[in-house]
């Protein structure tokens, strides 16, 4: 290009590098995600002409989430929930939610410059990459690193998350400057697990460096020799190094980072699990008689049952979601498709469907207490969460009973 990128006047005080590889100059500008400023960097750097192509951190649902508010109105709740993505709908939730208590608190749209980014690309006809990977994959690996109770910490914090209507603290205000949505969203956890911190920070550097260098594979990006990236600053070193050093194909790069630990074919723990239950009440039966075994099996009925469906009335179940919830809660560990969580929130969400109207007023509702109850699409989220935590202690509560009857 005639012009020197590195006078372009939208890069001037922003924090950006450069880097040509493969016959593609890469301009990486770095930016805060709460920042008009940024927001003015990103349209002048687009204005400027000097740009094949574009690229943004995002993901095509944060993408969706930023440009069409309606979207959620189009969303089979059901399928989600038969799809086993009632957790990853969560996680999405809760980031929606975290954005929107920002956007009231600091009078600025967080992800501005990123939206700005994709929709002037696209107006300018310039191809437009998305090049995060999706937030429900990287949740998913982030949860896949933790322990059973780590695991717990993370569903009560994206829960707490949700329901939280206080101003967001300093401190997270800082990492959105320095830029990153996601962290400062689960900065929480990133602080405390440096699990979840590789996955949230780090892996996502390495993901989108592979990203970059796969546009120049891109069949709709023939000819694109100079990209405009737009990435959080907190992602810019990271990014930088290994789109420069990285010697492995960006494929495999990509493969690898989008990898799920893959499960046993054998279900062992539900094995182990179903095997000690049934065992137990065979050796009840076996060696107590009819009272030892019936007293087992009514102690593990009520124990499960009776905490599942508290779990379900709790989060405003119907009647018969509380049914269904008590029905399906003894026999959860014997299989997970009969997990009394999704099949009590599958109840709910057949017996009272949300409205058009429950989507639309979902990201206000769950900001308050009272909004999560009176929403039906929160409704049969709480409804899974509870019933599925109300089962959860009910089957420690039996487990103990049984093994201090046996031995």
């Amino acid at each position: 290009m005639a012009e020197d990128l590195a006078t372009d006047p939208a890069l001037h005080g922003q924090p950006h590098a450069i880097v040509e590889r493969d016959g593609v100059r890469y301009t990486l500008l770095g930016t805060a995600h709460v920042s008009s400023a940024s927001v003015d960097a990103v349209r002048g750097a687009i204005a400027s002409g000097n740009y094949d192509a574009v690229a943004v951190e995002l993901d095509a649902p944060r993408l969706q989430a930023l440009t069409e508010p309606d979207a959620l109105a189009n969303l089979n709740l059901i399928q989600v929930i038969r799809s086993g993505r009632t957790a990853m709908f969560a996680a999405n939730l809760a980031l929606s939610a975290y954005q929107r208590r920002l956007a009231e608190q600091l009078d600025i749209e967080p992800g501005a410059e990123l939206k700005l980014a994709a929709l002037e690309g696209r107006e300018r006809g310039l191809p437009v990459h998305l090049i995060d990977r999706e937030v429900g994959l990287t949740f998913k690996r982030a949860s896949a690193r933790l322990g059973f109770w780590g695991r717990a910490k993370l569903g009560g914090g994206l829960l707490a998350s949700l329901l939280a209507s206080e101003d967001v603290g300093a401190e997270d205000i800082e990492k959105l400057k320095q830029g990153d949505m996601l962290e400062a969203s689960f900065s929480e956890f990133a602080s405390e697990s440096p699990a979840v911190y590789e996955t949230v920070i780090a892996e996502r550097d390495r993901y989108m460096a592979a990203r970059l260098r796969e546009i120049r594979e891109d069949t709709n990006s023939d000819g694109a020799r100079e990209v405009l990236a737009v990435v959080g600053a907190g992602h810019l070193q990271g990014l930088a190094r290994h789109l420069r050093d990285e010697t492995r194909a960006a494929i495999e790069v990509r493969e690898e980072l989008e990898a799920l630990p893959k499960k046993s074919d054998i279900p062992w723990f539900t094995i182990v699990l179903a095997a000690f239950v049934v065992g137990g009440f065979a050796w009840g039966f076996w060696q107590g008689g009819i009272d030892v075994g019936s007293d087992l099996l009514l102690h593990w009925v009520l124990a499960t049952g009776v905490l599942g469906a508290i779990g379900c009335a709790v989060a405003g179940g119907h009647p018969l979601s509380i049914v269904v919830a008590f029905l399906a809660s003894p026999i959860t560990p014997l299989h997970p498709a009969l997990a009394s969580g999704t099949l009590s929130a599958l109840t709910e969400a057949w017996l009272r469907k949300p409205t058009y109207a429950d989507f639309m007023a979902l990201r206000d509702d769950v900001q308050s207490v009272r909004g999560w109850w009176r929403n039906r699409v929160a409704r049969v989220l709480l409804n899974f969460f509870l019933t599925s935590l109300g089962t959860a202690i009910g089957v420690w509560i039996g487990g103990a009973k049984m093994l201090h009857t046996l031995f």
